[in-house]
């Protein structure tokens, strides 16, 4: 399979990858004024059936980051097109979807009124995003955000200049992952993932206040986790408690669920049975017909 799927959605019709260009003025490429999803396509091995994760909640959630932009666009007309992607493009292994808004306009003035807005979906193949034996981690020098300053309930592109940012100083330093604290100095998220801890077997994430994404894979890992009898605890995180941890794990579409295995130079334990046992469980979804959570899983 070559690197992009072979047809993208773009300008209101199906047509080849290669034909969807926009302009070198486009007003989104200069000031990041776009919104985006992104979910997975898992290929059935048996059926070859494609399953979509949480569909309707991903389109909400595009639908709503447009909306913070100034652009009403439904969340059942994103979920026609990306249906309508999908079958435009067999495939037979897993990839990823990335849908998004953005401000088409041609122009150089940073604003968001008197300008014209489209929707594009395209894809590209897709394995594991990080290694699912464990991850290294360290704290970036960067800060996460401010809802005051920037809509981050949304997925707007801007914003992700930190993550770029602080996922490159992590590579630079050895690292696989760098988690952002939020300018309280608390723990916010990774460059792209919600974090979780384990202590005591109490499951320890950042509140919604606490300047993350409310991400979609986070509230089905919490979902899940309520369905073992798992106390979940949402609040802010000190630094110091992911050094001291029982068990780490990043959640997210392209991480699913990934153990964290050292935090600077501090290991975490080997032995971490919660984490295997919800992502374990979250791998379930796409391959067990007797899954709890099947009503999570749009077929194609």
């Amino acid at each position: 399979m070559s690197e992009f799927l072979p047809k993208a959605y773009f300008e209101g019709k199906i047509v080849d990858f290669k034909d969807a260009n926009i302009s070198i003025a486009t007003h989104a490429l200069h000031y990041g004024t776009a919104a985006f999803g992104g979910m997975r396509a898992t290929v059935d091995p048996k059926t070859k059936q494609v399953l979509l994760f949480r569909l309707d909640d991903h389109c909400k959630r595009l639908s709503s980051s447009a909306k913070l932009l100034g652009y009403s666009i439904k969340a059942d007309f994103i979920k026609k097109k990306i249906l309508e992607f999908v079958k435009a493009n067999p495939c037979k292994d897993n990839y990823y979807i990335r849908p998004l808004v953005y401000v088409s306009d041609l122009g150089i003035a940073p604003r968001l009124h008197n300008v014209k807005y489209d929707f594009l979906i395209y894809g590209l193949p897709m394995g594991d995003y990080l290694d699912k034996g464990g991850i290294k981690v360290c704290f970036s020098s960067w800060v996460r955000g401010e809802d005051r300053s920037l809509p981050l309930r949304g997925k707007i592109a801007g914003t992700y200049v930190t993550s770029a940012l602080s996922k490159t100083e992590a590579h630079e330093r050895g690292f696989d992952e760098a988690i952002l604290l939020n300018s309280a100095g608390k723990i916010a998220e990774a460059s792209a993932m919600n974090l979780f801890i384990v202590r005591g077997n109490k499951l320890i994430t950042p509140s919604v206040n606490q300047d993350i994404l409310e991400g979609i894979t986070r509230d089905s890992v919490i979902k899940m986790a309520r369905d073992f009898n798992y106390e979940i605890i949402e609040r802010p995180v000190d630094k110091s408690e992911l050094l001291i941890a029982d068990e780490a794990f990043l959640s997210g579409t392209a991480a699913q669920v990934t153990p964290i295995k050292k935090v600077e130079g501090y290991n975490l334990p080997e032995n971490n049975p919660i984490t295997q046992k919800l992502s374990e469980e979250f791998s379930k979804i796409f391959t067990d017909p007797k899954s709890k959570y099947l009503s999570w899983i749009t077929k194609l």
